[in-house]
């Protein structure tokens, strides 16, 4: 719809008028890592910028790498339980 005498700019919403400016609202949020979101220690993100530097597909999934960290955290963990009991074992 066309308003009579309306400036061309305005009506795409382009002048002072009819620009939508988002303001104020407080201070900008700190980026918060996907490592903590999910509550792990391994880097999710390197995990995952690893995945696709390394051409195992084409395209990969937001939770592969978050999957791919839990798991290795684990794996870690479980080697240096082990690890840890052995040398108490050895000591005693």
């Amino acid at each position: 719809m066309r308003l009579i005498g309306g400036d061309a700019a305005n009506e795409r919403g382009e002048g002072e008028e009819g620009r939508r400016r988002q303001e104020g609202g407080g201070p900008k949020k700190k980026p918060v890592p996907r490592s903590v979101k999910a509550g792990l220690q391994f880097p999710v993100g390197r995990i995952g910028r690893y995945l696709k530097k390394g051409r195992y597909s084409p395209r990969v999934g937001t939770g592969a790498p978050v999957y791919l960290a839990a798991v290795l955290e684990y794996l870690a963990a479980e080697v240096l339980e082990l690890a840890g009991n052995a040398t108490t074992r050895k000591i005693e």
